[in-house]
């Protein structure tokens, strides 16, 4: 069954919202600008000033199409956005003193990061290392699981867990991928390799060499191949029982596993890539943590 492009989505977060209404007990108002503070757990940290300038022209000539999601401050008669950051800044570009606001009383932090999360995955305002970011505060802030995190956002949980891996390339790689010099999918591959000075050779062979994406899978593949064949001789009948065993446990944990030794005594490496990761792996095994 295909998951909904936006998981549960902002109906399910924001009752009414769709209908452009205040959800029941809540009120649209006109709140000054001044007294309205961005969202704390806002996940996009970069806006374009041209489409913010596109809105704020749109705005001038056409007015807000949708009220701003609001909820009271600490401080009092002040605000903080839930959702509608951009609607917010094109307002103030725009030269407006007020906005009309939704007033939500009720919403937790917890709900404030899912929501601004959905608003900006509905619109792809995030790039996938803010995407990974806020996947990882939902679940360290908030004890998301990936399964939980796949159903609020519309993808598959091989998808969440694939982009919570990009955060551990070091972070000069991850602003590669921000700027768009190489592509998530490479990223992706990259995660995989633990000798940074390899991974580094890789990274710029990618941005010299213009590589696509399968380019750099086959060259990674080579590379490992070639590491294999200088390092060993061709693998006995129980050796490649190993490697096949080896292949089964990566399958059916969802994880990189590795096995080393011979058919009489070794080791098995099972990796993990965040706390949550570690407890999905152990619900895996049937043991409690």
């Amino acid at each position: 069954m295909q998951k909904k492009a936006l998981g549960r989505g902002l109906e399910s977060l924001i009752p009414s919202l769709a209908a452009n209404k205040a959800p029941a007990g809540e009120a649209v108002i006109l709140i000054p600008l001044s007294k309205i503070k961005p969202n704390r757990f806002q996940p996009r940290k970069n806006f374009d000033k041209t489409k913010l300038q596109e809105l704020a022209d749109s705005i001038n000539k056409h007015g807000l199409a949708q009220p701003i999601l609001v909820a009271p401050s600490i401080a009092p008669g002040e605000y903080e956005i839930i959702a509608g950051e951009r609607r917010f800044r094109a307002s103030k570009l725009a030269g407006k003193k007020d906005i009309r606001a939704i007033v939500q009383k009720s919403a937790d932090d917890k709900q404030r990061l899912d929501i601004a999360l959905i608003e900006n995955l509905q619109r792809q305002d995030l790039d996938i290392i803010e995407e990974a970011k806020a996947f990882k505060r939902l679940i360290e802030e908030f004890g998301h699981t990936h399964d939980e995190i796949a159903e609020i956002v519309g993808k598959d949980r091989a998808v969440v867990s694939n982009t919570l891996r990009l955060l551990n390339l070091p972070e000069d790689i991850q602003v590669l991928i921000t700027e768009e010099k190489i592509s998530a999918g490479h990223g992706r591959m990259l995660a995989g390799i633990e000798d940074e000075n390899e991974l580094r050779a890789f990274v710029e062979q990618i941005v010299n060499e213009k590589l696509s994406v399968r380019a750099t899978e086959k060259i990674i593949s080579a590379n490992k191949t070639q590491k294999g064949a200088k390092s060993s001789k061709p693998p006995k009948k129980q050796e490649i029982e190993l490697i096949h065993l080896q292949e089964e446990i990566q399958r059916k944990l969802g994880t990189k596993a590795n096995i080393s030794g011979s058919s009489k005594k070794g080791k098995i490496e099972i990796y993990y890539y965040s706390l949550e990761d570690l407890e999905r792996i152990a619900r895996e095994l049937n043991l409690k943590i």
